[in-house]
Order: structure tokens, then C-alpha cells, then sequence
């Protein structure tokens, strides 16, 4: 992969992660404890993949 193939696909998972986190904060104040816990362990999934990208990143 090429390093703006890299940027583009940490960028764009990083608006998926905000995207998310905003989506979270409506599911909690409704009071849905169920799609929150869903909705964190993919944000922890998006950590590690954004982790495993810029690791990746640095490397070229």
C-alpha cells in the first residue's frame, strides 16, 4: 500500500470513529445499554486498526 493510500484510509477511518462516538453518546442518553456495548467494542476495533495503519505508516 502507498503512503497516501494509508493517509486516505486513516483518515477516513477516523471519521468513522467520530462518527461513531457521536452515535454512542445518542444510544446512551436512550438509554440502550446493549448497542452501546456493541458500538464500543467497534471503536475499540477501529483503535487497534487506526494503530496497525499508522504503525504501518511510519514504516515506509
Amino acid at each position: 500500500m502507498t503512503k497516501q493510500q494509508l493517509q486516505a484510509q486513516i483518515a477516513e477511518l477516523k471519521m468513522d470513529y467520530i462518527r461513531l462516538q457521536g452515535d454512542m453518546e445518542k444510544l446512551e442518553s436512550n438509554g440502550q445499554p446493549t448497542q452501546v456495548e456493541n458500538a464500543e467494542r467497534r471503536l475499540a476495533k477501529m483503535e487497534e486498526d487506526l494503530a496497525e495503519l499508522n504503525k504501518q505508516l511510519a514504516e515506509l
